[in-house]
């Protein structure tokens, strides 16, 4: 039998290795590492329907009872809550919850890069080179990633930044540079899992899923992309942030529905320096967690000159 992959990430603020606790980890280690389960994958748990289903759940006042039992088991702060538990009137409108703003500050330099969301990081420097992207060897397919060639061939030696949300996280995504979002363009797609259990056995399912591009112009980095992955049981893809605005760094782009889910945001070649300990463990294919509004890295360059078009949606 082969052998069962444990999940570790590193926890920035403890400096040290951590065990995940994964929601829903027995069917999610079914459907991905059993054979049966890997059927039932493709015929049903990838179909949007599917997931819509378990939307229409977490939007019943009915799935109100989940929420007190599911901070227990977590071990949330309800202290950064801009709502108390009790107040939520479904576990979805927990689930997109805001926060105080003084439970995210935002890091002060000038040239920071902030982390866009809660949750587990990983860091690529190059996009043109394999590495160990939740399992060794492995880089992207741009042009499958982006739905677009021309946006691939721009980024082809970028860096990204691959933030995962898992479901305990606060699911609001922010800017991690100040700029411009232009139109954001919707692949459709199916809505497998962005686990590392999923995501070590295909990488693709990141290529294969529903998800969202929106190119931010006149950023300190120059022209840089945010993505949205969806997932299975993610109900949808919420933005909040209104297109050819500019914004700050620390701005609220969106919010998830109920689910894991992930965002990319990739940048110009040579213009981000991570954080040491980012660098460190990615290089080591460990992700790294920490919250938004901390310190990614840094900008190293000024803005390019040239602009990129938002691609047309599909």
């Amino acid at each position: 039998m082969k052998e069962r992959q444990e999940l570790v990430f590193y926890d920035r603020y403890a400096g040290a290795l951590k065990p995940e606790a994964i929601y829903g980890e027995r069917p999610l280690r079914w459907a991905y590492e059993a054979r049966v389960g890997r059927l039932c994958l493709e015929g049903v748990i990838k179909r949007p329907w599917f997931s819509a289903l378990y939307g229409k759940w977490a939007d019943c006042g009915c799935s109100k009872k989940e929420v007190v039992p599911f901070i227990e088991r977590f071990e949330l702060d309800p202290d950064e809550f801009a709502e108390t538990p009790e107040n939520f009137p479904t576990f979805n409108e927990f689930f997109s919850r805001k926060l105080k703003p003084e439970a995210r500050p935002l890091s002060p330099g000038e040239n920071d890069i902030s982390f866009p969301a809660d949750g587990r990081h990983l860091f690529v420097p190059d996009l043109s080179e394999s590495g160990p992207i939740f399992a060794k060897g492995r880089s992207f397919d741009l042009p499958a990633l982006l739905g677009s060639r021309e946006l691939a061939e721009t980024f082809a030696k970028g860096s990204a930044l691959i933030s995962r949300l898992c479901p305990t996280d606060y699911h609001r995504y922010h800017f991690p540079l100040a700029g411009t979002p232009g139109e954001p363009a919707m692949i459709n797609g199916s809505l497998y899992s962005v686990n590392p259990i999923a995501l070590a056995r295909r990488l693709s399912y990141l290529w294969e899923n529903k998800r969202q591009i929106t190119v931010v112009s006149d950023s300190p980095a120059g022209d840089y992309l945010y993505i949205e992955i969806g997932a299975t049981n993610v109900g949808s893809i919420v933005n909040t942030a209104a297109p050819n605005q500019p914004v700050a760094r620390g701005t609220e782009k969106g919010t998830f529905r109920f689910g894991g889910s992930m965002v990319i945001t990739i940048f110009p070649a040579g213009s981000f320096q991570p954080d040491e300990d980012l660098a460190e463990q990615s290089a080591a294919g460990i992700e790294l967690y920490a919250r938004i509004g901390d310190r990614a890295g840094t900008v190293i360059c000024n803005r390019p000159d040239t602009r990129i078009d938002s691609p047309e949606p599909q």
